[in-house]
Parts: C-alpha cells; structure tokens; sequence
C-alpha cells in the first residue's frame, strides 16, 4: 500500500464512475485499491464513488461490495464503522449499458454531487463494450471538460489485431481527445517494473554496460503454474501472444531499451517507448519459423497436484491448437541494440510462477581458469519483477578451499523488506490517472506499432492444426532449447 508517508500528490475531488460495478475485476482490483488510497490521501475525501450497475438494487450492491471486500481483501479491516465512512462515498446507477437512458440518469446522478465536477469513467467491462460506453457519454453530454476534466480508462486487450485496434482508437477518438484516454495495463503498474527506469537512469554504473558490446541477450519473462482457469472463451481466440507477449511483456521491452528521455513526462518517455518499437525487425514467414515458438500444455503435475491438459479443460475444444506458451526472438535494430536478441517468453502450467527480466552479459573474451574445474558462467543482472521483486546479480567467484576452482555466487537485494510498503498496481495506475500523468498508460500509435509487428506471427500461426505439447509442471519445451541455444548459457529458466 502507498503510504501518507510518501508525500504524493493527492488528486482533486473526482467522481470515480465505474462501468461493471458489480463485476469481478471490480470487486477484486478497483474498490480494494480506492479503499487502501483513501485512507492513505491518495484519494480526494470529497471525491465519490459511482458504480453504474444492472440488475441490482443498490442495497444488494452495497452488500455484494462489501462482501467482496471481506473474501478478496480482509486487511483492510472493513468493520460497521469504517464501512459506513466509506459507503457514504458511493452511489449506484441503474441501467443497462447499451440504452441511452442510463447514460442520461448518470448525468443526473453527477450533477446532484453538486461542485464535483472532475469525472474518471472507468471500463470495467468487456472491451466490446468500450465503443458503446464512449458513445453514451458524449450523448449525455458527460465528454465536456468546461467543468472538470472527463478521462476514459479502458483495460487491455486493446484489439485483437491491428484492424480491430485500429477500430478502437478511431471509435474513441471520435468522442475524446487521446489525452483524455488512459489505456491500462496493470502490468506496468507494479513497482518493480517502474524501479526499471530508475535503476537504468539514476545509475551511473548502468549506462556504459546497458548495449551491444556488453550485452550477449536478454530475456524478458512471465512464468505462471495456474492454467487459464475460468477464462477459455478468452484465451480459445487470444493465446499467450495475444495476451502476454503483445501486451505486458513488449511494453516492458521498451522500458529496457528505450534511450533516455529529455524528461520524466508522459510524452517524454511514450515517445522513446514508440523509437524502440519503430526499430524492431519486422518478421516474413521464414523469420516466424525461426523465431518463434508455440506450445501447449499436456497433462502433468503442478504443485504435487495433477492437473489436466489444456485441450481437457472447460470451454476448450478437444483439438485446439492454441499455444499456451509462446516465445518471439525480436531484434531492435538500432545503435544500441544492434544483434542483440530480445527473447520474450511467457507460459502457463510451468514449474514456477515468476516474472523476470535477465540481462545476460557477454563471456570473458578469454578464460583464464580453463584448467580448473569449471567454466565460468557469463553473468547476468536479474530484475526480479513478482514475486518478491528485487535485484539479482551472478557473478563468478572462486570456491573455499585451496584451488582455484570457481563457481557461481548470487547476490540478491530485494526491492522492499517489507512487502506492505509496496502498492498494488492499481493503486499506482489509478491515482496516475486522476492526477493526469500518462506515463506508464499506451498512447494510441504504440499500441497499432505493437500490434504490426506480431500481426505477421498471428498470421503464420492462425491455420496451424497442429502443436508441440510439453508437460505440464515441466520445462520440456524443446523448441525453446533450440531457439535460445547460440546464446550465452541458454535458456534462461527461473529458479
């Protein structure tokens, strides 16, 4: 949780307006967070909270909130007396999203709130249904910023490919100004993957080591041991390119190599994020060949726990050939990074659930320990993004005793001490948004770049029948072996 004590700006009276009031990532995500920033002052106490929800009456929305706060949250410490200060804050909508007369009692709702003019609509909603949302906000007139500022959040995916993202941004920016739209991924909400920058840029130790001729390759990671759980309609038309390598982990690939800003503001730092993005090596069919990987799990054990194939689990039909782990070979062909490999992987039903970025340095040009016992390994610098987010070095020493042999020793420096002191990322991103700051949220032309250069993958993999399978619980992905094996040490496998 952000914490008083970190003296951050404490945004001005806001209606916080959510869409899916009563849904999930509701329950689990936003309100927790607006509790935690509350009471912290990251949040205006005048400010209000709108749940636009269907169905419902607005005492059975109070209660399902409250309850959630209970099952997914119960360090917040929700007794009578707390939940009646923060339930005075918070007013229900009824309606459904797709008539106009619900946008026309939200208007009503918010003009009865008297001087709160600043308004955050947030989506939590099927991205279908963002376009519809946009629509009945400027019908009502709610897009106007005569009073108070108007800013639209919508989470990822933002498109399924390039046409439809391209869609999207036309469909919003028929209605906001791209200023006023606030792209959210959650991933670059996490402290550790913002630490990226101040570790590369408040570090003059970095900077000489931080290209080419130091820098043998890198791997950027997200390992997970669930499987897809409740979301196979999702995941049937997404897959882990889609959902990971498209989205969280290219966007932390331009946080690491992206050349420094001439300042710490949004634009500022989009702009150096869309230069890296503009550099990367476009694929051909050939390259998608070589370059890429995508497997699926089989039946294994996880955890001490069997666990079903994908192709087994609910939803999925029997002879899908979604990956469910995916890896690209990228190169940014530019100065810096000339050669250089950026292998992004991502998989489900793996041994370990760890997000990591591992810059592996190039070998010693010459060994002078050949002779004893072992070789030394190149190093690498680990950024330990979840859990436990940290800083992990590898560097070769020499073993106790009376020879000269060496072997790997690892220095760790995690990020905090005590894991309280960091913020959820939802916390991070929505107090960015009602404080106006852009910085870590996709502007529209990243999103279509991204989206352009993995829409040749997605074409090449689209009438795949067939795919490599691995265990379940196991690493036993041999084309992984194979699309990492000429660089230094690997693939790199998070312990």
């Amino acid at each position: 949780m952000v914490t008083a004590e970190q003296s951050l700006e404490t945004a001005d009276p806001t209606n916080i307006v959510i869409f899916g009031a009563a849904g999930d990532l509701t329950k689990r995500k936003l309100i927790p967070s607006l509790v935690r920033m509350l009471k912290s002052g990251l949040v205006h106490e005048d400010s209000r909270i709108i749940g636009v929800v269907n169905n419902r009456t607005e005492e059975v929305w109070f209660n399902l909130i409250r309850e959630s706060l209970s099952e997914f949250s119960p360090e917040v410490g929700m007794d009578d007396e707390k939940w009646a200060v923060f339930s005075s804050r918070m007013k229900m909508v009824p309606g459904d999203l797709a008539k106009e007369d619900t946008y026309t009692r939200l208007a009503e709702a918010l003009e009865s709130l008297g001087g709160r003019k600043n308004a955050m609509f947030y989506c939590a909603v099927p991205p279908e249904w963002y376009g519809e949302v946009a629509n009945g906000l400027e019908k009502s007139g709610l897009v106007s910023e005569d009073e108070g500022y108007r800013r639209l959040v919508i989470e990822k995916p933002f498109g399924m490919d390039l046409e439809t993202a391209r869609a999207l941004n036309i469909e919003l920016q028929s209605v906001f100004n791209e200023r006023q739209i606030y792209r959210i991924d959650h991933y670059l909400g996490k402290e550790s993957v913002q630490n990226l920058l101040v570790y590369r840029f408040a570090n003059s130790i970095m900077e000489p080591l931080w290209n080419r001729n130091y820098i043998d390759h890198i791997q950027i990671s997200v390992s997970e041991t669930l499987g897809i759980e409740y979301r196979a309609k999702y995941y049937e038309h997404s897959g882990a390119l889609r959902d990971m390598i498209q989205s969280h982990l290219m966007q932390v690939m331009t946080l690491v190599a992206m050349e420094p800003p001439v300042e710490f503001t949004a634009d500022a730092v989009r702009d150096e994020k869309m230069k890296v993005l503009r550099a990367v090596r476009r694929f051909d069919p050939d390259t998608v060949k070589k370059q890429t990987v995508a497997a699926q799990y089989a039946s294994g054990v996880v955890n001490d726990e069997h666990v079903s194939a994908y192709v087994a689990e609910e939803g999925v039909s029997p002879d899908s050939a979604t990956e469910t782990f995916a890896a690209v070979r990228f190169y940014i062909d530019n100065w810096r990074w000339q050669g250089v490999p950026f292998i992004l992987w991502t998989g489900k039903r793996l041994p370990k659930k760890v997000s990591e970025v591992m810059i592996r340095f190039r070998k010693p040009p010459f060994n002078l320990f050949d002779s004893h016992a072992s070789i030394p390994a190149a190093n690498a610098l680990v950024f330990r993004l979840q859990p436990e987010g940290g800083v992990v070095l590898r560097l070769n020493a020499k073993k106790p005793g009376l020879t000269t042999d060496n072997e790997e020793m690892v220095m760790r420096a995690p990020y905090a001490d005590d894991a309280s002191e960091v913020a959820d990322a939802y916390e991070v991103l929505m107090h960015d948004v009602l404080t106006g700051d852009g910085t870590l949220f996709s502007r529209s032309d990243e999103v279509e770049e991204s989206w352009s250069i993995v829409e040749p993958i997605l074409e090449a993999w689209k009438d795949r029948f067939s795919i490599e399978r691995y265990r379940a619980g196991t690493w036993d992905i041999e084309a992984m072996d194979e699309l990492s094996q000429d660089c230094a040490c690997g693939w790199h496998k998070p312990t």
